[in-house]
């Protein structure tokens, strides 16, 4: 039997690579004559740029940044080259901008910006990327792409033409967008998972803004900043547009002064691997991530692994470290398998994530038997 196994990350606990290594030793265990295919995968979110280097063979770059509270970070983003000789970049923007690098404690949407991203684009494009793969799940910024824009030479200014920093709290002031000193930047592709508007109900503020931390005033702050930078920059149909919202409006940002284009995360990913071929030639599919939840179907990995396994008619496993038990009542996987069966509690779950992945790995085996008679 030839299994693929296409797990994303276990967010906290174990990478993509590792929670696949770790299902393949304990299926290997439990049989060592199953042919096992290990392929990690991801949307556009974290793991994206690693998934990306190994899939194309790339090679790491190394730079300064900031954190999305203005503190120095190492960073690194991927470089690769394509058929036609060029350089790609490939970059997240987690990697900079991204909440996991904030404590909880210190976390403070409205003094968070973007511009550590738009350093990683303006390094790349300096050494020479003549295309860049932009991952933009992950963030812990809702600044409308303004402080990646300043990385990139963008001036925003009051009414009074005096230049305003680059942060939420000042988009109320703003009169004016200089784009005169603005570098020129190749083609962006964005890995954008999510289908939201900048503003509203579904915007981005209203939707993201309290998982960084928002509320009260403080999501009424955000989104007049927004607004305001609407109404500035008369791009009031771009704003509607779905993936304008994703990562606190850095999809507008992009949209509106970068000439980017919005593709889904997955696919981009997918298509890098030869997913498609992967599972044509697989028995069966095994996939995964830390929660399976209503997310799972709304553009994440293990839900686009199962899509494609259903459309070659292929038997497909979810495997996660938690399970909500709306997911169980779906018809997207055959089974679903959870780290909770083995009811160490959620802190005892992540810290020995690869040894219950493999014990999984040999209950795997057994569900697989069964699954196949």
């Amino acid at each position: 039997m030839r299994i693929l196994i296409a797990c994303d990350k276990f967010k906290g606990s174990l990478s993509a690579q590792e929670a696949c290594e770790a299902l393949r030793d304990g299926l290997a265990s439990a049989d060592p004559s199953s042919d096992l295919i290990v392929c990690p995968v991801a949307d556009g979110g974290e793991g994206f740029a690693e998934a990306m280097v190994l899939a194309r063979g790339g090679r790491w770059h190394c730079c300064e940044s900031l954190d999305a509270l203005g503190n120095s970070v190492n960073v690194r983003y991927g470089m690769v080259s394509n058929e036609e000789g060029g350089e790609e970049a490939i970059i997240e923007m987690a990697e900079a901008s991204g909440l996991h690098r904030i404590p909880t404690g210190s976390r403070d949407v409205l003094r968070s910006s973007s511009l550590g991203t738009g350093f990683m684009i303006r390094n790349a494009v300096q050494q020479g990327a003549r295309r860049i793969l932009l991952g933009i799940g992950g963030s812990a910024t809702n600044d409308g792409g303004v402080g990646m824009l300043a990385g990139l030479g963008v001036k925003f200014l009051d009414d009074r033409g005096r230049e305003l920093e680059p942060l939420p709290t000042s988009l109320k002031s703003l009169g004016e967008v200089d784009t005169t000193g603005m570098m020129e930047i190749p083609l962006i592709e964005v890995a954008c998972d999510v289908k939201n508007p900048l503003l509203g109900t579904n915007g981005a503020t209203m939707v993201y803004g309290p998982q960084k931390g928002a509320a009260g005033e403080d999501l009424q702050v955000l989104e007049k900043g927004l607004t305001r930078l609407v109404e500035v920059t008369g791009l009031e149909m771009l704003a509607e547009t779905p993936g304008a919202g994703a990562a606190g409006g850095l999809g507008f940002g992009l949209l509106g002064f970068a000439g980017a284009r919005l593709r889904d995360g997955f696919g981009m990913v997918a298509e890098a691997l030869k997913l498609p071929d992967l599972v044509a030639s697989s028995d069966v599919v095994v996939t995964g991530e830390g929660s399976i939840d209503a997310q799972t179907f709304q553009g994440k990995a293990p839900g686009g692994v199962a899509r494609l396994a259903r459309k070659q008619g292929k038997k497909v496993i979810a495997v996660g470290g938690r399970v909500d038990s709306v997911c169980r009542e779906q018809d997207v996987f055959d089974r679903i398998l959870s780290l909770e069966t083995f009811e160490v509690g959620e802190e005892q779950s992540m810290l020995r994530g690869g040894e219950l992945l493999r014990g999984l790995g040999v209950e795997l085996r057994e569900v697989l038997r069964r699954l196949c008679e």
